[in-house]
């Protein structure tokens, strides 16, 4: 199992896209929050609200997920930050591996 951490300018695009990839079964699982994100963009400092996206997968999907991420995210440049997850509950485990192609 690992986590995917990324970011969207807005509720519309983070849902759109998660819904995506839980359809075509990339993902098991998303936890999506609205934060304050505060950045360096073309030499300033940007101050904006963002939505980050919590993405549960199975570790073969990885460059998948990724390259669907970068198909479909509004970012020019955006961040698909691979977490390794060292342990789970066997359970949960179970359940992502299922739900995932």
């Amino acid at each position: 199992m690992i986590i995917v951490y990324t970011t969207f300018p807005d509720w519309e695009s983070a849902e759109k896209i998660v819904k995506v990839l839980l359809e075509e079964r990339l993902i098991a699982c998303a936890n999506l929050r609205e934060h304050k994100a505060f950045y360096w963009w073309e030499g300033k400092i940007e101050e904006d609200s963002e939505v980050g996206a919590i993405l549960k997968t199975k570790e073969e999907l990885w460059e998948q997920v990724k390259a669907r991420l970068k198909e479909l995210h509004p970012y020019t440049v955006p961040a698909i930050i691979r977490i390794n997850v060292e342990d789970v509950n066997e359970d949960y485990l179970k359940w992502l591996l299922e739900e995932t192609k």
